[in-house]
């Protein structure tokens, strides 16, 4: 079936999107071949955004490019998903560290509203709208810490860890519980200890971790 791409965005990240959601969801089984001509026709586009899309998903160590033979599909393994959310928790942490330095409650409004649409989503039983807020969330923990290299190693990572949330996500019918999560990891930054905080980041990421190795038991079940 044609897929259809949206002007604004580019291309290539289009598509590099779609592939790393059917990935993720294990529609692409590891191991599988495809081609860039067969990519091309089926986004009615040329293989140069093909080709960027690609050069994205090897850098995420979805696929393995071997010209000319063609492009395999590596997949996540249960390491895969070890290494993701120990690099996450590295990041985050140190990203959290220096965001509760930030005194300004102006610099937290935007956080704030994150956890307000979560709470919306979760009553509205939205998912899709629940995983945009989530990852501006923690997005916000990024800008606060004040640290563009740090900032844009999230911003490497973001499209995996989204496409990864999308899947778990359905685990939980009901969304209240995690976005108290978030509330309480919020407060927690403002007006408790470094030290509580990162306890809390741990176990909430930890969980999500947990959800998304239980989805790769569930499809070798």
């Amino acid at each position: 079936m044609t897929q259809t791409v949206q002007r604004g965005e580019s291309l290539g990240a289009q598509i590099a999107r779609v592939l790393r959601h059917r990935i993720v969801r294990g529609e692409l089984a590891p191991g599988s071949r495809i081609t860039e001509e067969a990519l091309a026709e089926e986004f009615s586009v040329s293989r140069g955004p093909v080709r960027d899309a690609l050069t994205q998903l090897s850098f995420e160590k979805l696929v393995e490019v071997q010209r000319p033979r063609g492009v395999y599909i590596v997949g996540l393994t249960v390491d895969d998903v070890d290494q993701l959310y120990s690099l996450r928790g590295a990041l985050e942490q140190l990203a959290l560290s220096r965001a509760m330095r930030v005194e300004d409650p102006a610099r937290w409004t935007a956080m704030a509203a994150a956890v307000g649409r979560m709470g919306a989503a979760a009553d509205a039983g939205d998912h899709a709208a629940f995983v945009a807020a989530d990852l501006e969330f923690h997005s916000q923990i990024y800008a606060l810490a004040d640290h563009p290299r740090l900032e844009g190693a999230w911003n490497q990572y973001l499209p995996t860890f989204s496409a990864l949330l999308e899947v778990t996500i359905n685990h939980d019918e009901d969304l209240h519980e995690s976005a108290g999560d978030h509330v309480k990891l919020m407060d927690v930054m403002r007006g408790g200890a470094e030290d509580v905080a990162a306890d809390v980041l741990v176990a909430h990421l930890d969980g999500a971790r947990d959800r998304m190795l239980s989805e790769l038991e569930q499809r070798r079940a």
